[in-house]
């Protein structure tokens, strides 16, 4: 026993944050820069920015759940998600020759249908280990906030030097490098006996604490996966560079780390209803206070306040779901929660602050998505609640 734990600490200490590394890498140096990219490289209009953009989280809200449900029958995370990678790395590359926007739209669709199995995939895969061996998973899942954060500095720095292309030449680099890890990644038996059936699922559905949280990850995270495709086009539009947009990234996702690492301990302490209604709070005080063109070193200052809003947010939601899901379908679990929050949520608010922005201007966005988040607050309120009444009746019974 002693000697199969002495083998997996390395997996959790050094493979597993040099994986998220990679993955989130891949993703910095991309999408906060791809709307910039279509408006200044391609020339696309406000809306057609907003459709684009908005393609990747409805068919991600499509894709994730046959993703999870296979990984739950077939019990071949690993492999699947090996080939989610080279796959988006070869759609990335394809990206990168796109020169119409019907041409644009087809690559968008085929690159979101694979690139939606990675992270719930990469979640799954790192939760089982770490409920297995011991450790914890805000700490391992920070290495991704640090990928992020450098990418879009780094990234962005090139892309205004060398050539805006970069983008789409990091992110498929990064990514194969990641599938090449991924063959060091834990390999798994199967969890429970049989095979995953509708009546599996439909029985995760019925769960009423599950549902609120998908509809609390909807209107919460919904506005913080658009904000990637907007907060760019803010700070451009008050002066930024595309340095300093990598800059502001830098601030904003690099202030995730301390919170991930810590959201264990805090979510003993507080419970993860309260924490995430904190981390709401915070995201909806940020956007509001976007809303009216405030001066870019503002944007710079509040940028790091979301260190305690999606810092928190991540690693709260997806344990809260693990904990609520029977782990027959704890993968099919995870996959709906991200087809909902970076899915259908992500869409939603993308495609309506594409629309907005062509109408009125980028303040409005940010009207749009402070409304999402304080909806988001009272049902985060409605689904405390509802746990308080379900464990007082457990007592009682």
């Amino acid at each position: 026993m002693e000697a199969a734990l002495q083998r997996e600490t390395p997996v959790r200490k050094t493979v597993f944050p040099l994986f998220y590394f990679l993955i989130f890498f891949a993703f910095g140096a991309l999408f906060p820069l791809l709307s910039v990219y279509l408006q200044e490289e391609a020339h696309l209009p406000g809306a057609a920015i907003g459709w684009i953009m908005s393609l990747t989280p409805i068919v991600t809200m499509a894709a994730q759940p046959l993703w999870g449900t296979a990984a739950d029958y077939a019990r071949k995370p690993v492999e699947l998600l090996t080939l989610a990678l080279v796959l988006t790395a070869l759609f990335g590359l394809l990206y990168s020759l796109a020169g119409s926007y019907r041409v644009f739209v087809a690559l968008t669709v085929l690159l979101s249908a694979v690139q939606s199995a990675i992270v719930p995939l990469s979640d799954s895969i790192a939760l089982h280990h770490v409920r297995g061996h011991g450790g914890n998973y805000g700490a391992i899942r920070l290495w991704g906030s640090i990928g992020f954060a450098a990418a879009v500095f780094v990234v962005g720095w090139l892309s205004e030097h060398l050539a805006f292309a970069v983008i789409f030449y990091v992110f498929s680099f990064m990514l194969l490098s990641a599938a090449a890890l991924a063959v060091r990644l834990p390999r798994y038996q199967a969890a429970a006996p049989g095979r995953l059936t509708w009546l599996d699922v439909r029985g995760l559905l019925s769960v009423r604490p599950f549902c609120l949280l998908l509809v609390a990850s909807f209107l919460l995270f919904g506005p913080i996966y658009a904000n990637n495709s907007y907060f760019g086009l803010l700070i451009h539009e008050l002066g930024g560079t595309l340095t300093g947009i990598g800059f502001a990234f830098l601030l904003a996702a690099g202030s995730e780390a301390p919170f991930m690492k810590a959201a264990d301990r805090l979510i003993r302490r507080f419970g993860m209803a309260p924490l995430l209604f904190f981390a709401a709070l915070v995201s909806a005080a940020r956007w509001w206070s976007y809303v009216a063109d405030p001066p870019l070193w503002f944007v710079y200052i509040t940028a790091i306040f979301q260190g305690c809003s999606v810092g928190l947010a991540i690693p709260t939601a997806l344990q809260y779901v693990r904990r609520l899901a029977p782990e027959r379908v704890q993968a099919t679990a995870v996959a709906l929660y991200s087809a909902t929050s970076s899915g259908l949520g992500a869409w939603f608010c993308t495609l309506a602050g594409g629309y907005l922005l062509e109408r009125w201007q980028i303040g409005a966005v940010y009207v749009f998505f402070g409304a999402c988040t304080i909806v988001g607050v009272f049902v985060l309120i409605w689904l405390g609640k509802l746990e308080k009444t379900t464990k007082s009746a457990g007592e009682k019974g």
